[in-house]
């Protein structure tokens, strides 16, 4: 019996057109190219330029290249745009590590130092207390998870795409993740919020530059008072610096009380942190960078001076130096209140540099008298 379902029944010849395919990807790639040349036109006339994005897999590249004696930087992007490596590697003799990260907590990090067994080197850590002691789950805390996460899990071809994409990012403007891609300009879109939503504020824009040495640089325009840059930028961290509601389903009482436990235990794990890697010899200072303007009553309001600075500095014993006791550090401007503008990041750290060759060589390397009097209301 013949089977209706034999090969013979479905064999076919595909019918190719008849076009000329030269001609055809001759015009579609010449239709690439000036969509292309005209994105990057467009990106560059809008103020980008080529740089690098600060990526996990640029974080994960840098952790790599720490070793048992290196100084490591580890903070928030005022670290990240304030201390400039040139500097700090002619005064100490060794280039430094940049491990901090842009809207983090840098504890994360510190606990990874401290869980290196090799590690016995030098920690210059920047504190912005509200940042520090953000709980688990939180933005800040995701943040650096993310990177340590890529440095854990970071497979070859993570690692090949990274080395092509760090040409390809030098190179090209509208490479910028942050503000660039498809995801981030619907979030532009004026939608307007369901009603009850809890949405998080917007990230302020894209406004500095790295290099792969993840020194970190903010654009010249941003640091133009009154610029439409920085004018966003500016007022682009007073939301992101205010205390959301507590969540509707959880008693007030009970959210305060776990709120509370979380910052007890974060103190606690900092000093068995601290207290690891001053006994493998490894030295810790604490730094509290320039913030100014209204964001010093923002994050009084989240976090007392008092209360987070000083008591992080009191309990750890390490040398502290808090910006606004000295007033060589605090006579800046800072454009958008939190950053240095890239000219006074290198005065900075040149000023810097003697308060951490004296906390690194000072007799004990005592701490510091953590003091709370008011801050200057600007840079």
């Amino acid at each position: 019996m013949h089977s209706s379902t034999s090969n013979s029944d479905f064999d076919f010849a595909r019918a190719i057109p008849d076009v000329p395919w030269k001609t055809v990807v001759a015009a579609v790639a010449l239709l690439t190219l000036a969509a292309t040349a005209a994105w990057e036109l467009r990106a560059r006339t809008a103020g980008y330029a080529p740089s690098l994005n600060d990526t996990p897999d640029l974080w994960a590249e840098q952790r790599a290249k720490v070793r048992p004696d290196s100084l490591v930087l580890v903070g928030t992007s005022r670290m990240l745009f304030n201390a400039d490596l040139d500097v700090l590697e002619q005064a100490f003799g060794r280039r430094p590590v940049q491990l901090a990260l842009a809207g983090s907590s840098p504890f994360p990090v510190l606990a990874d130092l401290a869980a290196d067994p090799g590690f016995h080197g030098t920690v210059i850590l920047d504190i912005v207390p509200a940042m520090f002691l953000a709980p688990a789950g939180s933005p800040p805390m995701a943040v650096s998870q993310k990177a340590l996460r890529r440095r854990d899990e970071w497979n070859h071809a993570q690692k090949w795409s990274h080395r092509l994409g760090l040409l390809l990012e030098e190179r090209v403007a509208f490479l910028k993740q942050e503000d660039l891609t498809l995801g981030q300009m619907l979030k532009r879109l004026p939608i307007p919020n369901r009603a009850n939503a809890h949405i998080g504020p917007d990230l302020p824009p894209y406004f500095y530059t790295v290099d792969r040495d993840r020194r970190g640089r903010m654009f010249a325009q941003a640091a133009v008072i009154g610029s439409p840059l920085q004018q966003r930028v500016a007022n682009g961290w007073l939301p992101l610096f205010t205390l959301p509601p507590p969540p509707s389903f959880i008693p007030v009482e009970q959210f305060q009380q776990m709120m509370g436990q979380a910052i007890e235990q974060r103190f606690k794990d900092t000093a068995r942190h601290v207290a690891t890697l001053r006994a493998r010899g490894a030295k810790v200072v604490f730094v509290r960078m320039p913030v100014a303007g209204p964001l010093v009553q923002k994050e009084e309001a989240i976090v007392p001076l008092a209360f987070g600075w000083g008591r992080l500095v009191r309990e750890n014993g390490v040398p502290a130096i808090n910006f606004a006791d000295h007033p060589e550090l605090s006579s800046f401007t800072l454009p958008e209140w939190s950053h240095l503008s890239a000219p006074d990041s290198v005065e900075f750290t040149k000023r810097l540099v003697p308060h951490l060759q004296r906390a690194l060589n000072g007799p004990g390397e005592t701490a510091t008298v953590a003091t709370t009097r008011p801050q200057p209301a600007s840079g």
